[in-house]
């Protein structure tokens, strides 16, 4: 029905509940990116997480369970199958400027809330008024296009660098080969 928010996903057949608050689907989105996980395991993260009832699910229902999913989490949208988007934004790394942004969108602190359906953040979200979060990302595309900032963009991303900058995650392994590495040139 136009304007319902769905709380249940269709997997070959038969309907499943959900849980639909968006912290959970942060935690998802999370565990997508984290490097240390298989994508077994992000796989089988997203399920347990979304699906409420998961131990009712069968195995053979895991795949369109899973795209079932990743359409809830990408409002309904079909997946964009061409060139991937520059990654400008990191929900964890972000946060701080995320929801001052978000808050500022809904009108009332979002955190607070006991319960934000998933949609409505995104939606939230996509009506993000000018500030420093909008600004950020600005700066960030342009970046990531190669194309030049101007003199006053500079000296913004010079001194809030770590604001600016999107930090690489290092794996485990990763890390303690940079430390080693490091430990060398002291």
């Amino acid at each position: 029905m136009l304007g319902e928010l769905p709380r249940s996903l269709e997997v070959n057949g038969k309907e499943f509940k959900i849980r639909t608050d968006y912290r959970d689907v942060l935690k998802i989105v999370s565990a997508f990116n984290d490097r240390e996980l298989e994508d077994d395991e992000k796989v089988y993260i997203c399920l347990v997480i979304l699906f409420k009832d998961f131990d009712k699910l069968k195995k053979d229902d895991y795949e369109a369970a899973f795209k079932a999913a990743l359409s809830f989490i990408d409002c309904g949208q079909e997946p964009n199958n061409s060139k991937p988007a520059p990654h400008i934004m990191d929900w964890e790394q972000d946060e701080k400027i995320i929801f001052p942004a978000i808050n500022k969108a809904a009108g009332f602190e979002v955190r607070t809330a006991k319960y934000v359906h998933w949609w409505t953040f995104i939606g939230y979200y996509m009506e993000i008024p000018e500030g420093i979060f909008s600004h950020v990302l600005s700066l960030r595309l342009k970046k990531a296009k190669g194309k030049r900032l101007e003199k006053w963009e500079k000296e913004f991303w010079s001194a809030n660098k770590e604001i600016c900058v999107i930090k690489t995650k290092l794996t485990k392994e990763e890390q303690a080969e940079k430390d080693k590495l490091n430990a060398l040139l002291d």
